[in-house]
């Protein structure tokens, strides 16, 4: 089976007008996910979900692909001709990594592990 999509990001210069968009085209309860610092507003739907959050003079979704071993998968972007920052932590929650595609294309990697601590 390959990789599934997990959590999309949609960046919204008004979150509130992002909101109800997409509750209303999602059919989503968005809720604040209360993280210190920045609007972050998350949906969960079984084992996918996504955000609004608000961020300035950027555009674009960004979809995060799930990863049973994210050391492997970034070893294999950057073999493939991609490029991959350091995967971060996600306290209680797990790994994230933000990639390219061999063609330029944004996209990021997550693996699960609730074991993770803040570094």
């Amino acid at each position: 089976m390959g990789k599934r999509v997990v959590h999309v990001e949609f960046p919204a210069q008004d979150v509130e007008r992002g909101r109800k968009f997409w509750e209303g085209v999602g059919g989503w309860s968005v809720n604040d996910a209360g993280m210190e610092g920045m609007q972050y507003l998350m949906w969960q739907e079984g084992d996918q979900g996504g955000a609004i959050y608000s961020m300035e003079g950027q555009s674009g979704s960004t979809i995060y692909l799930g990863s049973d071993d994210i050391d492997a998968d970034l070893a294999k972007v950057k073999e493939l001709g991609g490029e991959a920052e350091d995967k971060q932590p996600i306290p209680h929650i797990g790994w994230f990594s933000r990639c390219k595609d061999s063609e330029g294309n944004e996209f990021s990697l997550f693996q699960s592990d609730e074991s993770v601590q803040a570094s």
